[in-house]
């Protein structure tokens, strides 16, 4: 190795240093997230941690250089709004919503604080995003919906219930006749169509008119419902299962958080990979990126869950092509 002299010794060892300069400097950063959560602050912070292990998976540690304030409705929806605003006021790098619905209220009130959303539902007919190529505006994120899985729970349905002939769809009555219901309706009644059945449509705005809504099914001879999530549902889900029960009606729900919480059967996205994924989203916005140039991202992986135990209580046989097809076993 030929002479180094002392000036290029010192060269070279300030041009190593020079990157380890500049990641101390941007670790010295402390990254403000918001989270809107409809529910407990207990519940928020249990259901954020795949998306916080997807953050830290790109360098985000909270208490390190990451800080997630949230801010919680506790099981009063009505309340979201204004927590919206004291959000917006403390003015975070990102504000991360579960849901459309929630993006919808955080972007009435800004335009400029960028919105990732972690599981939302179909962010290209709701008015929120431009295109889900090019979302434009100030929102960006992960979308759980996708046309074909509706018509497989309504497959999954019949299966449970050979003989099934009409079932009910509950949802709360937010955007109910929206583009947004238009396109999951429309999938449902055609699936439901080609296997002989027929779907009706209850929603609910106050928790109270749940027995009520129950009660009708049975006067209608509904013999099954499907449940469409959102996180309203998600905070009156116990409600819901235990009037399902009463009345002997299996359920298919989108996610298997309910299954594991007592309901019968879900399929859907595996929610824990989806929030992983909105990580991305937060980091490239960090990094500099505007939410509208940053494509909404779609569920890769999916998942059949089934709850032995419920469908015992309910009487009901799962057939084992479906047994055989499921990811998890609820015993």
């Amino acid at each position: 190795m030929g002479h180094i002299s002392r000036r290029t010794l010192v060269q070279m060892c300030l041009g190593l240093l020079a990157p380890i300069a500049t990641e101390a400097q941007q670790t010295g950063k402390v990254w403000r997230v918001g989270y809107l959560a409809a529910r407990s602050k207990t519940y928020a912070a249990e259901f954020l941690q795949p998306f916080l292990e997807g953050m830290r998976h790109l360098g985000y540690v909270e208490g390190k250089n990451l800080k997630v304030d949230i801010l919680a409705a506790e099981g009063h929806p009505e309340s979201l709004p204004t927590l919206a605003e004291q959000l917006v006021r403390a003015n975070p790098d990102v504000i991360v919503v579960g849901s459309a619905g929630h993006g919808s209220i955080v972007q009435k009130i800004t335009k400029t604080l960028p919105i990732v959303t972690l599981t939302s539902g179909d962010l290209g007919s709701s008015g929120l995003v431009a295109s889900l190529v090019k979302p434009g505006g100030n929102l960006t994120g992960m979308q759980l919906y996708s046309p074909e899985l509706m018509g497989k729970r309504v497959q999954i349905l019949k299966e449970v219930v050979p003989g099934l002939r009409r079932f009910a769809v509950l949802r709360t009555p937010i955007r109910w006749r929206s583009e947004w219901f238009t396109s999951y309706s429309q999938v449902t009644e055609d699936a439901a169509m080609k296997l002989g059945m027929r779907a009706r449509y209850v929603g609910f705005d106050d928790p109270a008119e749940l027995p009520g809504l129950f009660a009708e099914m049975a006067k209608e001879r509904d013999e099954a419902l499907m449940v469409w999530a959102n996180p309203e549902i998600a905070v009156f889900f116990d409600r819901i299962q235990e009037l399902a029960m009463r009345h002997r009606l299996p359920a298919v729900y989108e996610f298997s958080q309910y299954v594991r919480r007592g309901g019968l059967i879900a399929y859907g996205p595996k929610i824990e990979d989806v929030q992983r994924q909105a990580a991305t989203h937060v980091d490239r916005i960090f990094k500099g990126a505007k939410p509208g140039d940053l494509p909404i991202g779609q569920p890769t992986t999916f998942e059949l869950v089934i709850n032995l135990k419920t469908a015992k209580a309910l009487g009901v046989t799962i057939p084992p092509s479906l047994l055989g097809r499921a990811d998890q076993i609820i015993e």
